[in-house]
């Protein structure tokens, strides 16, 4: 793996969320990454981006890093924005996907499958309110057994369209009632090892 994209998509509310757990989380992956002489490039959301910028480090990178907090069971909707953008860009250039995957010729090809990102991984690393045993357990009300992953699907789904492959997501739960900022930085540390090991082992293209 020769080159790594962290997405910084935290949105700052003042006196409600001021983005220090997820900067630090992006900085311990940009650390983590560099220190495997691994080529990093960064986007800070709320910095303010430029779209065709955007969508080359996307093709230069052989995986991309989404830090972000969860709002609302969803991303901030600066993110949405900035996704709409760099997607719709690099679709109807033709420089991320070709089309949706069907054609006129073939309308029974699955949508999905025309994308030209294979041979890249992505994953997200979130921050959430919520706890950890809201997940993964059908007696709780809210998510009735449905995992972190699930919430955030639609935000895979669209790298999944490109052609990405989709790695299990870091999350840490309950920062806001109950923190436990060493417990998220030593977990992440943990993960990340164990992230880069699966991508040297997988016969993914760019990442071997």
């Amino acid at each position: 793996m020769k080159e790594v994209l962290i997405i910084n998509a935290h949105q700052k509310y003042d006196g409600i969320s001021e983005g220090r757990l997820n900067k630090t989380l992006a900085q311990q992956a940009k650390s983590f990454f560099r220190d495997h002489d691994i080529r990093v490039s960064e986007t800070i959301i709320d910095q303010g981006y430029d779209v065709d910028e955007e969508v080359e480090k996307h093709l230069l990178s052989d995986l991309v890093v989404l830090q972000t907090p969860v709002n609302w069971a969803n991303l901030p909707w600066s993110y949405k924005k900035y996704a709409d953008e760099l997607f719709n860009k690099g679709l109807f250039s033709g420089r991320m996907a070709t089309n949706d995957g069907r054609t006129p010729g073939d309308p029974a090809k699955q949508y999905g499958s025309g994308g030209l990102m294979t041979g890249k991984a992505m994953f997200i690393s979130a921050t959430w309110n919520a706890p950890q045993d809201c997940f993964d357990n059908k007696e709780q009300l809210w998510m009735v057994g449905g995992s972190a992953d699930d919430v955030l699907l639609n935000v895979t789904l669209n790298y999944k369209f490109f052609g990405y492959e989709i790695l299990p997501g870091y999350h840490c739960f309950d920062v806001l009632k109950n923190p436990k900022p060493e417990h998220y930085f030593e977990g992440y540390g943990t993960y990340l090892s164990h992230t880069l090991q699966q991508l040297k082992a997988t016969k993914i293209t760019h990442l071997s």
